[in-house]
């Protein structure tokens, strides 16, 4: 077990910007609000690899103490500069300290929501199922990992969740203004993903679907985008295992069982 002195990790570029990871924070405080509020003690909530600003940390706690006030957010950073520059930000309810996927936590507490974004965009894809591992075992008993790319801006965003017992979904975040097509999230798949899209690979299937419904839901866009993609999520509903429903469609969200676009080298 890696000591706090030894994080496991390797330091990032640390590019970040404010309101990056709003679409992520949106669907931890919305459809997995259920964690922290089963939560008997306050909940532990970890930023992984925050990057060279504390920004998004900052972000979550805001976010989700709507959610649970009593919530605990805890900033992790590989790189001792970034955890200095972040200590003047810290306030009841959200600190920072130095680590890596090792997750240390003070008392052996157990995080309810590791969020690791853009983070393992930057390992080779063999390094993903010990990473995730790592985590996992830190895990409280009702506690996900969520390994997520986005772009600069958060515009587009997909994140694989993960549970104590392995990954159970991928979802996928677009902003719906001025999409061409949603298989355009491809160059930000996680990168369990990420290469995995080509023919013959469930992810590139399930891309390859949603392009063709949204091509076919285009008479719907003189309502708007909105009830474009709706029309075209509702249309996979029979052949894609989907989670959730037209409230989390409506942003520009959707959300596929992970048995179904697993890559084949690491399908069950």
């Amino acid at each position: 077990m890696a000591s706090r002195d030894r994080p496991v990790g390797t330091v990032t570029r640390g590019t970040t910007a404010p309101n990056r990871l709003r679409r992520c924070d949106r669907w931890i405080a919305g459809p997995q609000g259920w964690r922290l509020r089963r939560s008997p003690t306050p909940p532990v909530v970890v930023d992984l690899g925050y990057g060279a600003s504390p920004v998004t940390a900052v972000e979550l706690h805001d976010r989700l103490r709507r959610v649970r006030p009593d919530v605990q957010v805890v900033g992790i950073e590989i790189e001792p500069a970034r955890v200095r520059d972040a200590a003047p930000l810290e306030r009841e309810g959200l600190t920072f300290r130095r680590g890596g996927f090792e997750v240390p936590l003070d008392g052996g507490a157990r995080p309810t929501v590791v969020r690791a974004f853009n983070v393992l965009r930057q390992y080779a894809e063999g390094d993903v199922p010990a990473a995730w591992a790592r985590v996992q075992e830190r895990l409280a008993p009702d506690g996900i990992l969520v390994d997520g790319t986005c772009d600069e801006i958060g515009r587009r965003a997909a994140w694989v969740t993960v549970e104590r017992d392995g990954p159970v979904s991928l979802t996928l975040s677009l902003r719906l203004g001025g999409l061409q097509r949603p298989s355009d999230i491809a160059e930000r798949l996680p990168k369990s993903l990420i290469h995995r899209n080509v023919p013959g690979e469930p992810v590139h299937g399930f891309l390859t679907d949603l392009d063709r419904a949204w091509e076919r839901s285009a008479a719907s866009s003189s309502w708007g985008a909105r009830q474009r993609f709706l029309a075209t999520v509702e249309q996979l509903r029979d052949t894609w295992p989907l989670r959730g429903g037209p409230a989390r469609w409506r942003l520009g969200e959707v959300t596929v069982d992970w048995a179904a676009v697993a890559p084949l080298a690491l399908s069950p």
